[in-house]
């Protein structure tokens, strides 16, 4: 695993993160005091009383998850390894992750939507999940945040499935949870914020300048690694701001 090509893909995750701060900002600053499931706390209640080990518990269950679907994805793509060996695969591979990596760009812009019916479609997946939240009880405390976090990690988003693109053609099941791990840790400072500071900092991510300037960012990512498999530019340095499938086996 070459730890380099992980930049990336952390970075996509801390820029990606303003999308969660309008997705479920509201929510992550509610279930850090929430005494029950069943009560909605408000979040500048929850923004004055969320204590950090309620919120770092959560965040921890969420990326725990990504983790774990990160090594399914990339325990899939191993089963096939004889074919990505394959240059036709292993290019159509390429181009389709620095697709979908654009597509997340475009989308935090609210310039395509295209990612947002993908999250409808992975509805079929949190319906089968959400019935765990109902099962952990009242959220009082580090462990159950925890489990409500590991739960919460399998909400549809667009933005984790166009880096699960990634995590899938990594080449294996700890290099496609490394790779879920990094964009996790990413996304950690914009949702530990929420959790503490609530509804002044999900004010000040969702104006759209900082949304646009944080999506042409993605593009940008995106773009360059297109750039790089059509030979457009040179090897070298590009390669470690591209997310390359091949460079994280």
């Amino acid at each position: 695993m070459n730890l380099v090509a992980l930049v990336p893909v952390f970075v996509v995750g801390l820029l990606g993160s303003v999308h969660c701060a309008g997705m479920c900002g509201g929510i992550v600053g509610a279930l850090s005091v929430a005494p029950s499931v069943g009560r909605v706390v408000p979040v500048k209640v929850a923004a004055a009383r969320a204590p950090l080990a309620n919120v770092l518990a959560y965040n921890t269950g969420r990326i725990g998850s990504y983790v774990l679907a990160g090594a399914l994805a990339g325990g899939l793509a191993q089963g096939a390894h004889a074919l990505t060996r394959l240059p036709a695969l292993q290019a159509g591979a390429y181009w389709l992750a620095n697709l979908m990596l654009a597509a997340l760009g475009l989308y935090l812009m609210d310039a395509w939507r295209g990612l947002a019916r993908l999250e409808r479609g992975g509805q079929v997946v949190w319906r089968g999940v959400k019935p765990l939240l109902r099962t952990i009880g009242p959220l009082d405390g580090p462990g159950r945040m925890l489990a409500a976090g590991a739960v919460w990690g399998w909400l549809p988003c667009g933005m984790v499935y166009s880096v699960l693109v990634t995590a899938m053609l990594s080449g294996g099941v700890a290099s496609g949870a490394l790779v879920m791990l990094a964009f996790g840790l990413g996304t950690l400072p914009m949702l530990l914020g929420l959790g503490l500071a609530g509804a002044r900092l999900r004010g000040a991510l969702a104006r759209p300048r900082v949304r646009h300037a944080c999506g042409a960012l993605v593009l940008g990512f995106g773009l360059l690694g297109l750039a790089r498999a059509a030979d457009g530019l040179p090897h070298g340095w590009v390669q470690d701001l591209c997310l390359a499938p091949g460079a994280h086996a």
